[in-house]
């Protein structure tokens, strides 16, 4: 495993749990807005995975889960047994992914390894190898889509925000592409740290334009939620 950072708790990003969060290095997508372009570009500096696996040891009983997010964990090829590691210590464990690699996806759904999956969704279909700045193999990301959509365990969809590369129609297109999901999230953007620095400048919409663009998807997810 090559982890870039390790968050030693968290009351938001498991939903109802206090978590650790553990960073992964490495992504086989280029988003300009993304937030840890450290672990995109490769230049975080790396902490071993012993040694996050004896810290969530000291943490049994303290926390109650990890969030494994990055950069991209599903392109770690020591993630399953790595995962196996940690739910043995009885943490529950939610993954972050971008839904490029469902092999992986339904390996660990098989095998009981993860308690909740977040899917970012980067944009309509048609236009994610734009998007993400990389070719996407978008059977990949609709077969992910179509595995958590049929399982029992918890899930969300979630879009991060910026105004230049999404429209509302945009936003809608996505809809409709998790027709039935249970769960999404519209993510704002914030300028604080991005992958490509003129991202900085960009924006997001007002409050009162995610509330229409939530309305307007209520139409298609079961609950629509902006953070």
């Amino acid at each position: 495993m090559r982890i870039g950072g390790l968050q030693k708790n968290s009351l938001i990003d498991y939903p109802g749990k206090i978590s650790a969060i553990v960073f992964t290095i490495g992504c086989n997508f280029h988003c300009p807005y993304c937030h840890n372009p450290e672990l995109v570009d490769e230049t975080a500096d790396e902490i071993s995975a012993e040694g996050v696996l004896a810290f969530l040891k000291k943490r049994v009983g303290l926390l109650e889960a990890v969030t494994i997010t990055g950069g991209e964990p599903t392109v770690q090829t020591d993630l399953i047994p790595f995962i196996k590691k940690i739910k043995e210590m009885g943490f529950l464990v939610k993954l972050d992914t971008n839904g490029t690699n469902p092999e992986i996806v339904e390996q660990l759904l098989h095998a009981a390894l993860v308690d909740y999956i977040a899917m970012d969704i980067k944009s309509p279909l048609d236009s994610y190898s734009a998007a993400v700045g990389r070719p996407v193999p978008i059977e990949k990301v609709k077969k992910s889509i179509a595995l958590m959509m049929r399982n029992s365990v918890p899930y969300e969809f979630r879009t991060t925000v910026v105004k230049s590369l999404l429209s509302p129609d945009d936003i809608i297109r996505i809809g409709e592409v998790i027709k039935g999901a249970k769960t999404y999230y519209l993510q704002k953007f914030v300028p604080t740290k991005t992958l490509n620095p003129a991202f900085l400048k960009k924006t997001t919409y007002t409050d009162s334009e995610f509330e229409d663009m939530k309305n307007s998807l209520s139409a298609y997810v079961d609950k629509c939620y902006v953070r």
